[in-house]
């Protein structure tokens, strides 16, 4: 079986609920492939793998995974662009895995939309831990008790149901961790949260060091969340943490 055989997971578009969880896994190094795809396997995973962006993409599309698992350093073609076109086609879950350990890569990547960046060499339990992280934080939860449904602040409105943002009364497309850093946020609107508790809370356990992980994710909701010269929505307590802006 070559590199590029896709694990077929039947026919249900859009999945059922028994149906397994899907990585897609972008990625040249047959070594690491079969390491990723024996682990998982185990683990009740489906695997489709692709040795090149034009593919991943295809199979973005017909295989509708949970999770990409995306090398940057793959023949003919620009690892982040391909980051960026999945990111835009798919709110889909995004783990770097890369021999590319600098932080301007690192950061690089979140910007263009990855939830999560590994560095090669990596331990398979460490993967193994973030795949869950990630697929937890990625998938929706239902709204706690003390939350309302639905919090209003000013022209924006958050449905933790749902999930869905609207501003002004049109649609805010965010992506799952994009979601989950504004909902700590809103339902603890006015309260400082400290870095530490926000990368707890939002990426996981053992992120509590990840500050870039937030000042990238809180960029780009100021992005998508405020006009220029309007009063800030997120507020930034330096070298402390960030407040949603109380009413």
């Amino acid at each position: 079986m070559t590199t590029d055989t896709i694990a077929k997971r039947g026919e249900q578009s859009p999945r059922t609920p028994a149906a397994k969880t899907c990585a897609l896994v972008v990625e040249d190094d047959p070594n690491i492939v079969d390491l990723i795809r024996a682990n998982l396997a185990v683990r009740g995973f489906d695997t489709v793998v692709s040795v090149d962006g034009l593919k991943a993409l295809q199979l973005l599309e017909t295989e509708d995974p949970d999770i990409v698992l995306l090398d940057l350093m793959l023949p003919e073609v620009d690892g982040f662009e391909l980051c960026r076109q999945i990111r835009e086609r798919s709110p889909v879950a995004i783990i770097v895995v890369s021999a590319r350990g600098g932080e301007r890569d690192k950061v690089t990547a979140l910007h263009m939309g990855a939830d999560d960046y590994m560095t090669k060499p990596f331990s398979i339990e460490e993967l193994l831990a973030r795949i869950t992280a990630t697929l937890r934080r990625t998938r929706p939860a239902a709204p706690t008790e003390q939350a309302p449904p639905v919090i209003t602040i000013g022209d924006i409105q958050i449905d933790l149901a749902s999930q869905q943002v609207r501003r002004g009364g049109q649609p805010v497309h965010l992506t799952p961790t994009e979601f989950a850093l504004l909902r700590e946020l809103a339902v603890n609107r006015g309260k400082l949260l400290t870095h530490a508790h926000l990368l707890r809370r939002v990426w996981g356990h053992g992120y509590e060091t990840e500050t870039e992980y937030l000042r990238v994710y809180v960029r780009r909701l100021r992005a998508k969340l405020e006009d220029e010269g309007s009063a800030p929505l997120i507020l930034t307590q330096p070298r402390a943490g960030y407040r949603l802006a109380p009413e």
